[in-house]
């Protein structure tokens, strides 16, 4: 006796919705919903901030190669 036929499952949910309410199996299902949304927008915004990340980079010299630069012109122009 397993569970292939519909009248197993049509019962097994009409347990299922005796025993918790449409009001809880409602609020379930929107807070499974907010979950994979968020779920998602952390992985589009982890993308989004290691490309930022690379820009910038490429932008910005670091700024230790920036101050030896800077350090040599100065010290050019006092001798």
């Amino acid at each position: 006796m397993g569970f292939d036929s519909i009248w197993h499952w049509l019962l097994l949910l009409v347990i299922v919705l005796l025993i918790f309410g449409t009001k809880k199996l409602g609020n379930v299902g929107s807070d499974l919903g907010n979950a994979v949304r968020g779920f998602k927008k952390a992985m589009h915004g982890d993308e989004s901030e290691k490309e930022k990340t690379k820009e910038q980079l490429r932008a910005d010299p670091p700024a230790s190669a920036g101050t030896s630069t800077q350090d040599q012109r100065d010290s050019h122009e006092s001798k």
